[in-house]
């Protein structure tokens, strides 16, 4: 069969309409005039979409998110069996090794100045509170604003900053589309416009400062707060083509008119593009053309129509953005009956989440052509936001799995390395290596070989060891008797020079189906690693691992040391044989919580009493100083807070002292933290607000703020994903 034809993948509506100008897609309506009222939204509270109690997380969901997140997003993961049915160790079955302190600085220089920064903390010495400034010499100095309540329908920042999106959910990219008509909208115009639930997110700026590129990705997308509930079969798949054209990449062109002040997107900009689940990608890597990869529409395996779930991802060092498919399994209908399958989706289904199969054959997996589509999803995914043109690519060599993310750093030896977090609970830690190494240049042809990095390379997993004696890891979050949760660890190989080292699997086979691989080297069983990147200036690598509500006193261990974890915590990572070495040191840096109510807290050392709460860290991110900012997904039905971003030192007397610098409105999610703290700007992306209400009971009206629909200025009186811009007032 022939391969479909590449481009933007965008279907322009024929309706002709008044295209937003820049000034009003980017002007935030005064707050004082369109603040909605509490007292309506904690009325609204018991108002909500007619079936959620009816949702299969219903009654499961206790501290992290609403069932309506777990349904749409990751497909009620955790209310079957376990995927990873594996006898790999937790760290407590390993901790008996007990290396000493000593024997961890014993790894080399580089290692034990790494171990020794790592471990710094400040003692008692420190004064500050979590309302105090924080004074970033970039331009980000702030007061830590306070906890926000989760029935607040607002977006908080610090005194002396203000706000405005970007962009929004239905938001047109080109003039021959129109602006969102909420209660008339089309999968041709929802191809054109702006996408449901960003998450990713990144602002690259041109070489003036004044003109750049917003890139952003899809993940999933909320149908009871889009559509009023339906019967009808057609009207249901006229909104499945909706929802596929809702999920995937935007490109949007950036201007304004001086450095340091907001931007505004630009309509028909020359880099616009959409990316559907329509939209044709390459395969690259050992897995492209393995009869793995074969379907009824593509027998040679070696394109896919589309990209699905896409989480966190990266913006590597030649300018590509990069992207991981998470949670793609509830998007087939499947069977479930093969080890490679369960190890991704542990039970069979007879219908997908959106039942894209009613209009589009290849999500039926029990179909014998296209058996093997659940495997042309799951992979990290590379797109040039300079060449709208350019089809996107799906690396093999990186591994599939419920891919949080991606992030790049270019090794001491010139090697790309890519570190990577398996999203689901008790999966693993990955990192891949490049065969070739960075080309510095500035010239096509440099940039043309950087474009080929992550097409060949070694994949490995990660095992840890804690340093403690099991014993001393009790549950609770108090501290070992060395002062830390921390130990060493090994990168193990998949593969190596391209080929598997795993017995009885092909190369191919590794890379499908990387899971059982992982299970196979005895890689370590983690606390749903999500965001997993460098630190641009130290080198030291930061992992978030969002909860493990399943934890229990037979499984703590020294890197997962708190019984029902439903708080999370931050892992440090220092490569002790170089970035792309296999021997690492380790150690936590936070066990998050409220330290108010949460006895099993720790900040680095910091005095807990004096940070603000922080819960569910998902996405992290670095300023110019090497600090680290953290945005959290699941803090309202744990700790009662809306979810946030916050800032944290890393070196110094502040080190571990965690504070707030802004919160997202009821129900959403922080995504995608971008820091330019020398401009004095910050960006995330808002997902899911309002997620646990419906059409006919919105709980939010974010970002928009009116009463009623305008379509014709596209507002909208129903929440909104959406990029927001802070910056100084």
């Amino acid at each position: 069969m022939s391969r479909p034809a590449s481009g933007r993948g965008i279907h322009h509506s024929p309706r002709v309409h008044r295209a937003f100008t820049d000034h009003q897609v980017s002007r935030r309506i005064p707050r004082a005039l369109c603040k909605w009222n509490p007292d309506h939204q904690r009325e609204d509270r018991s108002v909500t979409i007619t079936d959620i109690q009816m949702l299969p997380m219903a009654d499961h969901v206790r501290g992290k998110r609403s069932a309506v997140t777990c349904h749409f997003k990751c497909a009620n993961a955790c209310l079957g069996p376990e995927c990873n049915t594996s006898a790999n160790p937790h760290f407590r079955d390993i901790a008996s090794a007990a290396l000493t302190r000593r024997a961890l600085l014993g790894l080399g220089a580089a290692g034990a100045v790494g171990i020794a920064l790592a471990a710094a903390t400040p003692g008692g010495s420190a004064t500050a509170a979590p309302g105090g400034s924080a004074s970033v010499p970039g331009g980000l100095a702030f007061d830590a604003i306070a906890p926000v309540s989760n029935i607040v329908d607002d977006f908080n920042v610090p005194a002396g900053y203000t706000w405005e999106p970007i962009i929004r959910w239905g938001d047109p990219l080109f003039s021959s589309v129109p602006a969102l008509d909420f209660e008339n909208q089309t999968a041709e115009a929802q191809a054109g416009q702006f996408g449901y639930n960003c998450d990713y997110l990144d602002i690259i700026a041109d070489g003036s400062g004044r003109t750049g590129v917003l890139v952003s990705n899809h993940e999933y997308v909320n149908p009871g707060l889009m559509f009023p509930p339906s019967s009808d079969a057609a009207e249901l798949d006229r909104r499945a083509a909706i929802y596929k054209a809702a999920h995937g990449f935007s490109v949007v062109e950036l201007r304004r008119n001086k450095i340091g002040q907001p931007w505004r997107y630009l309509v028909d900009g020359r880099r616009n593009r959409r990316i559907t689940a329509d939209t044709v990608f390459d395969v690259t890597g050992p897995a492209a053309g393995s009869d793995l990869m074969k379907t009824a529409a593509d027998p040679e395996g070696r394109w896919i129509k589309g990209t699905l779930g896409n989480c966190a991802g990266g913006t590597t060092p030649w300018g590509t953005v990069l992207s991981g498919e998470e949670n793609f399994d509830g998007y087939f209908a499947w069977a479930a009956d093969t080890a490679g399958q369960k190890r991704y989706r542990a039970t069979p289904s007879s219908a997908s989440t959106y039942t894209f199969e009613r209009i589009d054959p290849r999500f039926d997996a029990h179909d014998a052509g296209y058996v093997n589509e659940p495997n042309r999803f799951g992979w990290i995914v590379e797109i040039d936001p300079e060449d709208p043109t350019a089809t996107p690519r799906k690396h093999s060599a990186m591994g599939r799995f419920k891919h949080e993310g991606a992030n790049v750093i270019i090794a001491e030896d010139g090697h790309a390395v890519a570190y990577m977090g398996d999203d689901q609970a008790n999966d693993y830690l990955y990192k891949f290596v490049s065969r070739d190494t960075f080309d510095p240049g500035s010239t096509p042809v440099a940039r043309r070989r950087n474009l080929g990095l992550l097409t060949e390379g070694d994949l490995y997993v990660a095992r840890f060891t804690g340093n403690s004696p099991a014993a001393e890891i009790t549950g609770s979050g108090a501290l070992p008797t060395d002062g830390l949760f921390d130990g060493t660890g090994e990168w193990i190989p998949l593969t190596q020079n391209g080929e598997s080292v795993i017995p009885g699997m092909t190369t191919e086979e590794v890379l499908v189906f990387t899971r059982l691989a992982a299970d196979g080297v005895g890689a370590t069983k983690m606390d749903r690693p999500e965001d997993v990147e460098p630190n641009p200036k130290t080198r030291k690598v930061y992992l978030a691992l969002t909860n493990n509500s399943s934890r229990t006193l037979a499984t703590v261990d020294e890197a997962n040391p708190v019984t029902g974890n439903r708080n999370g915590h931050v892992i440090e990572l220092t490569e002790t044989a170089g970035q792309s070495g296999t021997a690492f040191g380790w150690s936590i840096l936070l066990l998050c919580g409220n330290p108010a109510v949460d006895q099993n807290t720790y900040f680095a050392g910091f005095p807990k009493e004096l940070v603000s709460p922080i819960s569910c860290p998902d996405n992290v991110a670095f300023d110019s100083d090497g600090d680290l900012w953290i945005s959290t997904d699941g803090a309202p039905s744990k700790i009662g807070f809306n979810d946030g971003l916050f800032k944290v030192p890393l070196e110094g007397p502040d080190r571990g002292r965690v504070q707030q610098f802004l919160s997202v409105p009821r129900d959403a999610e922080t995504c995608g933290p971008v820091i330019h703290d020398q401009e004095g700007m910050v960006f995330v992306a808002v997902q899911h607000p309002g997620e646990n209400g419906s059409v006919a009971a919105p709980n939010s009206h974010f970002p928009d703020y009116v009463p009623t629909h305008r379509p014709e200025t596209g507002l909208v009186a129903a929440p909104r994903p959406s990029v927001v811009q802070v910056w100084r007032a």
